[in-house]
């Protein structure tokens, strides 16, 4: 590779900081635009959530760049979902029936901020704020700024562009709005938004409730759900209709209709929120949306990664898991085809699109999963039973849950297929009373539903597989 050849990031958020901290290992020299200030300087959330579910495939990440030591005390482990009923009384469902299973509560300013500086720590990789990418040249490999300290446009060129920019992606707005190629796009927005909200530590500085978990109160409609801080706080975020039921973010608006319905609806969580209605005034109402396209890249000049795209919306706690995991494929395609960045972009794409389509999917999946499912007595056998299984035939059964969380070594995509069959084939075998759940079972007993679910599985993957090809 020319070592010197010099990489243009837009956008120094979680996927941006990272990509720059792995290709100037690689010996690239890399510059890194944000429009925002330094997040290191300044407190800004900005509506984005404070904490974030961070699991085996965003660690995998960690491990390539060499920094999981430096990472680990940000962490606070999460073993399972702790459910709120209406009386205020909790059941904590674990995420795996393996003990060293477990997802992380992490804070996205502390890693974005040890991400920028290992990366400002290499010779080779400068970071720039407070410059707003306005559009792309991605036929000359040019991008144009905005400086908002010295109020002027600039231009900067590169022998590579990489748009890393979220959402609201200035790089893919030029692909779509320039017409030089054929681009598809689809923005999905969900009947429902968020707002954040908290749970303050008590005047000692300690956790008010359960520390090691997810923390869901199912509504059926709406959901509220909180991840805990290291100082003692939670992040609490509600998620609820713009516009439907009862109760929606359309019609609270005065603090005794809010306190009305935390009331009714989350009683015990009101207890432990005294700052409800200045939260609630204060913090933005946010939308959830899923954003695909393609392709990602022009010919060797210009790729989009992370969010920019494929944002999904938040209910796997995979968004910054696929982010990482994007830039841990890429250093893996780099491998094969470093030199020829239109092989490597190609590779890179037709191999990570259909598992980052497969996430956006499941993530959608699991909103009706939290918000309705996990309350119901069907769901709830079904997990017993899969954790029994877990627990029981640890090398032999995973959920879907687990495959996609703590399996990096399968693909988004493989684990939606098998994880959506084996639901099935529990579900079928649960609703057929082939199995009763009733009481503890033995190993032998559970072998035996371990073999069915297994051969039921394989017979929903064929039916699939062969309804695919006849489709095609």
């Amino acid at each position: 590779m020319k070592s010197k050849e010099n990489i243009l990031i837009i956008g120094a958020g979680l996927c941006g900081s990272l990509l720059a901290l792995r290709l100037g290992q690689r010996g690239y020299n890399v510059a890194i635009y944000e429009m925002r200030q330094d997040l290191r300087e300044v407190d800004i959330s900005a509506g984005r959530s404070i904490n974030l579910a961070f699991s085996d495939r965003g660690i995998k990440a960690m491990r390539l760049v060499a920094i999981q030591d430096k990472v680990e005390p940000l962490c606070i482990p999460m073993n399972g979902r702790m459910l709120h009923d209406k009386n205020g009384d909790t059941f904590l469902s674990n995420y795996s029936g393996r003990d060293h299973e477990y997802i992380n509560s992490i804070s996205r300013g502390g890693l974005n901020a040890l991400l920028m500086d290992e990366a400002e720590a290499l010779p080779n990789v400068s970071l720039h704020f407070n410059k707003k990418c306005t559009q792309v040249d991605f036929e000359n490999t040019t991008a144009t700024f905005y400086d908002y300290d010295t109020k002027t446009e600039f231009i900067e060129d590169a022998d590579v562009i990489i748009g890393t920019d979220g959402a609201g992606s200035a790089l893919r707005k030029s692909y779509y709005l320039e017409n030089k190629f054929l681009f598809s796009f689809s923005q999905d927005y969900l009947t429902h938004g968020y707002k954040e909200l908290s749970i303050l530590p008590t005047e000692t500085g300690d956790y008010k409730t359960y520390k090691n978990a997810l923390h869901i109160w199912p509504r059926g409609d709406f959901m509220l759900i909180a991840l805990p801080n290291l100082d003692g706080s939670f992040t609490v975020t509600l998620f609820l209709s713009h516009d439907d039921g009862k109760y929606n973010f359309n019609n609270l608006t005065s603090p005794e209709k809010v306190t009305e319905f935390f009331t009714n609806e989350f009683p015990d969580a009101l207890k432990l929120m005294p700052n409800l209605i200045d939260d609630f005034f204060e913090n933005p109402t946010s939308a959830l949306g899923t954003v695909k396209c393609s392709p990602w890249h022009y010919k060797g000049n210009t790729l989009l990664m992370g969010d920019a795209a494929h944002a999904i919306v938040p209910f796997y706690g995979q968004g910054m898991n696929a982010s990482f995991e994007d830039v841990v494929e890429f250093d893996q395609i780099l491998d094969q085809h470093e030199g020829d960045w239109n092989a490597v972009f190609k590779a890179y794409e037709d191999t990570r699109k259909k598992d980052t389509d497969a996430i956006a999917d499941l993530a959608i999946d699991n909103f009706q999963e939290m918000k309705a499912h996990v309350a119901n007595p069907v769901f709830q056998e079904k997990r017993k039973l899969e954790m029994a299984l877990e627990q029981n035939f640890p090398n032999e059964y995973s959920s879907k849950y687990s495959l996609v969380t703590f399996n990096e070594h399968v693909g988004y995509n493989e684990a939606m297929t098998r994880g959506r069959a084996q639901d099935k084939a529990i579900l079928n075998l649960i609703t057929n009373n082939d199995i009763s759940t009733t009481g503890d079972m033995t190993k032998e007993e559970l072998n035996l539903l371990l073999k069915k679910v297994l051969q039921e599985t394989q017979e929903i993957l064929e039916e699939d597989r062969v309804a695919k090809t006849m489709h095609h």
